[in-house]
């Protein structure tokens, strides 16, 4: 079983620019430490006769017709643009 020390615990604190005190880093080693050996213990099961499946629970989305459902407004609102060239919006230039 994969286990962490008060350095390890102490290392990952310093690369995620966390202070972390050495009561504490004891705390999150034994945290960490815990699901750890959760995750051994799930490894553990043999899982070779289950269908693997994208949800917990047997959902299904309920999906709309695809069906335009309003007028065609485009010219309405490329009139009103300041610029537009061959249907398309020109904008200014923003980067250099």
């Amino acid at each position: 079983m994969p286990s962490l020390d008060l350095q390890d615990v102490r290392r990952i604190a310093q690369l995620a620019r966390i202070r972390i005190g050495d009561d504490e880093a004891r705390t999150v080693r034994e945290q960490l430490n815990g699901i750890f050996a959760l995750i051994e213990e799930m490894g553990a099961v043999d899982t070779s006769g289950v269908t693997p499946m994208a949800h917990a629970q047997d959902v299904v989305q309920r999906l709309r017709d695809d069906a335009v459902s309003e007028a065609d407004q485009r010219e309405l609102f490329q009139s009103l643009a300041p610029q537009v060239e061959a249907g398309l919006y020109l904008v200014p230039k923003v980067i250099e």
